[in-house]
């Protein structure tokens, strides 16, 4: 790979990173230990990139509780696998934070998303971005 190449991907990724959108994640099932393989919607607010769902228990949640590390695979324009770590965000203000635009976006009660909903940070190898 040359280096022009490397450059012209890493813009890439890092547009694809900036608009938010369908995504798919690998998760290791918390039972299983097989790879579960999802698609899901992701969100850059404020430069980070955030996965949350509606409210209620999540498999996919549950599984990265167990192992947070996952492979975050853009599918729509750019393809990437691209490995990752999950945050897991529990503090209060932060929920509400983040979870903010994305329940107005989606039309749920922000109480009803802070308390309720599965709520992580991705954070990416180094050089991902």
């Amino acid at each position: 790979m040359t280096v022009e190449t490397r450059r012209v991907f890493d813009v890439g990724v890092a547009s694809a990173l900036d608009r938010g959108g369908l995504v798919e994640i690998t998760t290791r099932g918390r039972h299983s230990g097989q790879l579960r393989r999802l698609p899901i919607v992701f969100h850059n607010i404020d430069g980070r990139i955030y996965i949350s769902g509606r409210p209620g228990k999540r498999d996919w949640y549950a599984n990265l509780v167990e192992d947070p590390h996952f492979t975050f695979h853009l599918v729509r324009g750019v393809v990437a696998d691209l490995p990752a770590t999950a945050r897991l965000i529990t503090d209060v203000a932060e929920r509400e934070r983040v979870l903010t635009p994305i329940a107005q976006g989606w039309g749920y009660g922000l109480e009803l998303m802070v308390t309720r909903s599965p709520l992580v940070e991705v954070e990416f190898a180094p050089g991902v971005r």
